[in-house]
């Protein structure tokens, strides 16, 4: 059986925030939302600190993957800028990674886990008929 791995949309997010970019920044997410179950990757590395712009970018991004059964991954964020993240409890929303590559690699790796759980039942069934 073979595996279809989707692909991983990753967009890197201003070191500032402001209403323009927050606006032209959702505009651009758009072309990655027109999939099902859109996986998108945002790469924080040149945040230096989270303001109230940026953590509202941050949840209006995940709430527009979400509408469509997807999710978004954080990855790259510095130290000073994942305090706050922590602070305001955005930690248990979003997923960070240290780096680009391990975030894209996470949803392949979800990817081929349901893959092996969705087939798991029927192994079940073939062998509770072959024990009777």
């Amino acid at each position: 059986m073979a595996l279809q791995l989707r692909t991983v949309s990753v967009k890197r997010l201003p070191e500032v925030v402001s209403k323009e970019q927050e606006w032209a920044f959702l505009e651009e997410l758009k072309s990655c939302l027109h999939v099902d179950r859109p996986r998108i990757v945002l790469n924080c590395a040149n945040v230096r600190a989270f303001d109230r712009s940026s953590l509202r970018l941050l949840l209006c991004c995940l709430e527009e993957a979400m509408k469509r059964n997807g999710d978004v991954r954080l990855a790259g964020v510095p130290a000073s800028a994942r305090v706050v993240l922590e602070s305001a409890g955005f930690d248990r929303l979003f997923r960070v990674f240290d780096t680009e590559a391990e975030a894209v690699k996470s949803f392949q790796r979800h990817a081929v886990f349901s893959a092996s759980e969705a087939s798991l039942p029927s192994v079940l069934i073939q062998a509770s008929e072959n024990a009777a």
